[in-house]
């Protein structure tokens, strides 16, 4: 792997600096929205079991009226307005997506935390010449996106401590803001500026 260097803001094209940082906002809360495991739900009174029967007699009893063992008053009841499957996905357009995106690689470069190599490449295939890469970028955490990943590759940074490889088709404005620092290859860079 050929030294990585930091990115300057000026490197990048004009519009980038003019995104507004909202795009990347709802990108967010739209990214989380979907992740959510939406399980959580109750059975209502059409739902559980028993019932069928009327428990006592209508009148008679001093007591209240009851029609069914289901009701919710009842223990083994159904649930009133409990959780429901629900759809939590929060709609977001495609522009809004690449606006997103472009904003968040333009926030690291102007923090200096946008580093950029010729390929990323471990023929060793060992760890510790992962470690020494992310060492060298002097960052807590860092996203790493290679055109392609090879099997050397993967098997150097798979263990490697507050560092995630992806490729780029893997790319989105969510996890590039989640890390502290982005080493990126020059290809995927030059094709992300170029399709801006």
């Amino acid at each position: 792997m050929s030294n990585a260097v930091a990115v300057k803001t000026n490197e990048l094209p004009e519009s980038f600096k003019d995104i507004n940082s909202h795009n990347l906002y709802l990108y967010v809360k739209s990214y989380l929205a979907a992740q959510r495991a939406n399980t959580a739900r109750v059975k209502n009174r059409s739902e559980v079991s028993g019932g069928g029967k009327k428990p006592k007699a209508q009148k008679g009893s001093g007591g209240a009226r009851w029609g069914s063992k289901r009701s919710p008053l009842f223990v083994g009841g159904g649930q009133v307005f409990g959780p429901t499957k629900r759809n939590y996905n929060q709609k977001i357009n495609k522009k809004q997506k690449a606006l997103a995106l472009n904003y968040a690689i333009n926030a690291h470069a102007e923090n200096g935390s946008l580093f950029v190599a010729d390929s990323i490449k471990v023929e060793s295939g060992k760890t510790k010449d992962a470690v020494s890469i992310i060492n060298g970028l002097n960052q807590r955490d860092t996203v790493v996106i290679v055109d392609s990943i090879d099997e050397k590759t993967y098997l150097a940074f798979r263990n490697v401590k507050n560092c995630y490889m992806i490729e780029k088709q893997e790319i989105n404005a969510y996890l590039i803001s989640a890390y502290h620092s982005v080493l990126i290859e020059k290809s995927v860079l030059e094709s992300l500026t170029k399709e801006a």
